[in-house]
């Protein structure tokens, strides 16, 4: 593993590449949240008339604005403000999860298969005039379409960052002393991907650098899923952060996002 083709200058490289992928993720999601923020709401409050469309409503608002943690988060807060019940936030937890998924079919559909990363200067040019209208709106929207090129460029600049796994197989050799431990290999990446998240701040983040390291060899599609599984359960740690100043709803809230999560995982 020493031997490896690899200077302080890639690692950096890596992390420049990841940092500006985060980046225009945030950018993209805070742009959208801005432009339709008021109705995503009033979309939260309406459709959580049963457990039923409570899912669908977390699933739908998370894969608009690209966020299950913006979701959960904003789930916390109206149920600490009394506007929703726990059991009214239970489903939006639920549909939040399925409504994350969205960014990993993106990133491995278009990331992978089309190449978006060369459409990003143009549409950064279509939307830079946009920053300048004195209509907000336009702004956000503006910001939204600056952050999705900016996402992709970043993930183009990842996989060309990420070294081949054929130049260096000692990356490969080192890795497969972790997976004849049966269970425990997979425990192991569980915990890894968990901890990849809570690092990174972002289930989409980890998941990207889950994905690109299965398409470029590095791991196994055990070694991804397992390291998947583990990110579904590093993204709660978001809503149990700001429950912490929450009433115990609040807390609940984010304990049944947990749960969820957990026992989800420990069922895989």
């Amino acid at each position: 593993f020493c031997t490896m083709k690899f200077s302080v200058l890639d690692l950096l490289t890596i992390l420049g590449s990841l940092g500006f992928f985060i980046y225009g993720m945030k950018v993209m999601s805070e742009g959208l949240q801005k432009a339709s923020g008021e109705q995503l709401r009033f979309a939260l409050g309406s459709m959580t008339k049963n457990r039923y469309l409570g899912v669908i409503s977390g699933f739908l608002i998370t894969a608009l604005i690209q966020s299950s943690s913006a979701t959960t988060v904003m789930t916390v807060s109206f149920v600490n403000a009394g506007l929703l019940t726990l059991t009214q936030s239970a489903g939006i937890m639920m549909g939040a999860n399925i409504g994350t998924t969205i960014t990993a079919w993106l990133v491995s559909t278009f990331g992978f298969k089309v190449k978006i990363a060369a459409l990003a200067l143009p549409i950064i040019a279509f939307a830079f005039p946009m920053m300048f209208a004195k209509n907000k709106k336009i702004k956000y929207w503006s910001e939204f379409l600056i952050g999705f090129s900016l996402l992709f460029m970043g993930l183009g600049f990842l996989k060309s960052a990420v070294p081949d796994i054929k130049e260096n197989p000692e990356i490969l050799d080192f890795l497969q002393g972790f997976v004849h431990w049966g269970y425990g290999s997979y425990i192991l990446f569980i915990i890894s991907g968990a901890v990849l998240t809570v690092v990174v701040q972002s289930s989409r983040a980890s998941m990207t650098i889950t994905l690109v390291l299965v398409a470029k060899g590095w791991i196994s599609f055990e070694i991804a899923a397992a390291m998947v599984l583990g990110e579904n359960i590093g993204t709660t740690i978001t809503a149990e952060v700001a429950a912490i100043v929450g009433n115990v709803h609040a807390k609940r809230s984010a304990r049944i996002h947990s749960m969820f999560n957990i026992i989800g995982v420990t069922w895989m």
